[in-house]
């Protein structure tokens, strides 16, 4: 699903809870889970290296999509803490002029400190700032780098966040989340530091929600 399906899809499930008139407040000890369909979509021009001494190319991570969830614990009407969660998210890695390269899964747990300034209503928008360790793992060559070895340091950085809950029905709501998260990992090929790989992606959910 591309970024403007998932935005489509987001503005007709906003648009249906409009009209359904639930309302529900949320206050301090409540509790707030969401879980749907996330994409992840790192900026372009990932890392541009030497790949030989004659030779200078661009890597680039490509677009990955998988299922989500957050929690969000409200301290008071207006504060809420959240973890994100995720099944892991797999990236292609490409050269310019040599294509495929690589693939490499990733997960990126983040906890997030958000503001909530609508709590009573049916419409609830917020934002948040928050903390990100993302980890890369089962990293793969191929094509022109078949048989090389591949590895993807850990990332902390930091995450900032928009979002907006749309009540449907009692205790159920719609989400939709947006975040852009401070991501870079440190690429090696069989051991020699190629350079620091700038992911920095926009993170994308549309989520159904419950609150008890």
């Amino acid at each position: 699903m591309s970024s403007k399906m998932l935005k489509s899809v987001m503005a007709a499930a906003l648009t249906s809870g409009l009209f359904t008139g639930a309302v529900q407040a949320y206050e301090a000890g409540d509790w707030l889970v969401r879980g749907g369909i996330w994409g992840v979509f790192p900026e372009s021009d990932n890392l541009t290296f030497n790949l030989t001494p004659r030779q200078r190319v661009t890597l680039d991570v490509d677009d990955g999509y998988s299922l989500g969830f957050n929690i969000t614990y409200m301290v008071n009407p207006n504060i809420g803490v959240e973890l994100l969660g995720a099944w892991p998210f797999k990236h292609d890695i490409s050269i310019s002029g040599l294509g495929k390269v690589a693939e490499t899964k990733q997960l990126p747990p983040t906890v997030s400190v958000q503001y909530h300034f609508m709590p009573s209503g049916s419409i609830h928008p917020y934002v948040g700032l928050g903390l990100n360790y993302t980890t890369f793992f089962s990293e793969k060559t191929k094509g022109a780098l078949q048989g090389a070895s591949l590895k993807l340091d850990d990332s902390w950085g930091v995450a900032g966040q928009l979002g907006i809950d749309v009540d449907v029905a009692p205790n159920w709501f719609v989400n939709a989340d947006l975040r852009y998260i401070s991501i870079e990992t440190d690429a090696k090929v069989n051991g020699d530091d190629i350079g620091t790989v700038k992911i920095n992606p926009w993170v994308f959910g549309l989520n159904v929600g419950t609150h008890f």
